[in-house]
């Protein structure tokens, strides 16, 4: 196949993720922890703008329509914050994802006969991302930059693979990806790649509240080993509560919020105490309940309805002065627009 027999350009969407539950167990040898959560896609979705290149190569940039474009972090050492933008070459996520299915690829064509003198596409791509995930916010957007990726340039490259080949591949970029890939609901055990779809019925609403601050996903599970070792607590092998999936299966709001549960929260919250005064105003204006998402630090809140959500989300932001951003689920996984 030669270049000029791409398509024009694809583009592809992926969701973020909350988590309604997440429990850490032990560390491992391999340096990751041992997860056992509740993955919940929710209608807030990442872009990416896939442009066949002739020379091969693999570029990234951020479309101007983008609402997230960089965060500060919190620096460990000073206490104070400093400037992280997202990363536009190797580092991302996204470029990782095209490199690694043009390796794919290009071993796949190897190991095929192929007639003598037949010209071999050259898989270069330009890769434009929509960010409408919060950055560093604990809500996968850049495993779901990953997954929108590795769709769209199986399209635009037409290798013709099946999700669960993608989800294969986008495994060895991060935990996340698979999820953002099939999207819906899911149990994660393992790091959190070993996934079960679950079937549900109804929808949950959701408010999400991203902060100006980013947290290091690393650095608040070191901060979790810490915080055990002081107390010298031993974490066991964690597991889900099952009446809590049975309750997102039937999107029973009433039961999810008094069994959701994350073991990141207190030590994202003792890295950012602003946290905690979030999810008391969440509460304040008529949330259900309140939980900072993943690693944190984007707090989500359960609304009992669409105009609940609506409601709460205005609220947050005359109260505080935030950006407050209803989403429901469960949404869909990657695929092209």
């Amino acid at each position: 196949m030669r270049d000029s027999e791409f398509f024009g350009h694809v583009t592809a969407l992926a969701p973020g993720k909350v988590n309604l539950s997440l429990r850490v167990g032990p560390l491992r040898a391999d340096g990751y922890h041992e997860v056992a959560t509740l993955y919940y896609a929710v209608s807030l979705y990442e872009e990416v703008l896939a442009s066949p290149r002739q020379d091969g190569a693999i570029t990234v940039s951020l479309s101007e329509r983008s609402a997230f474009t960089g965060v500060e972090h919190q620096d460990q050492m000073t206490g104070g914050t400093v400037p992280a933008q997202i990363p536009l070459d190797e580092n991302n996520l996204a470029y990782q994802a095209a490199a690694l299915l043009r390796e794919a690829l290009q071993a796949r064509e190897a190991a095929t006969l192929s007639f003598p003198g037949t010209e071999r596409p050259s898989y270069g791509v330009d890769l434009t991302i929509t960010k409408n995930v919060p950055i560093a916010g604990g809500m996968g957007g850049g495993s779901a930059d990953a997954a929108a990726t590795l769709v769209a340039c199986s399209a635009l490259w037409e290798a013709g693979l099946t999700k669960e080949q993608l989800a294969e591949l986008g495994a060895r970029l991060g935990a996340d990806v698979p999820f953002a890939i099939f999207g819906g609901a899911a149990v994660g055990q393992g790091v959190g790649d070993n996934l079960s779809p679950l079937l549900t019925r109804g929808e949950l609403h959701l408010v999400i509240v991203p902060a100006s601050t980013g947290l290091s996903t690393p650095e608040v599970y070191r901060k979790l080993d810490a915080m055990r070792d002081a107390v010298e607590l031993t974490a066991d092998q964690p597991e889900l509560d099952d009446d809590l999936v049975r309750a997102a299966c039937a999107a029973d709001a009433e039961m999810i919020t008094t069994l959701m549960t994350n073991d990141l929260q207190a030590p994202a919250v003792s890295m950012l105490p602003a946290l905690d005064d979030m999810m008391d105003a969440g509460m304040a204006e008529g949330a259900m309940q309140g939980m900072v998402s993943g690693s944190g630090p984007t707090v989500m809140f359960l609304a009992r309805d669409a105009s609940a959500a609506s409601r709460l989300a205005t609220g947050l932001q005359e109260r505080l002065d935030v950006w407050a951003i209803p989403v429901s689920g469960p949404a869909p996984g990657a695929r092209l627009l």
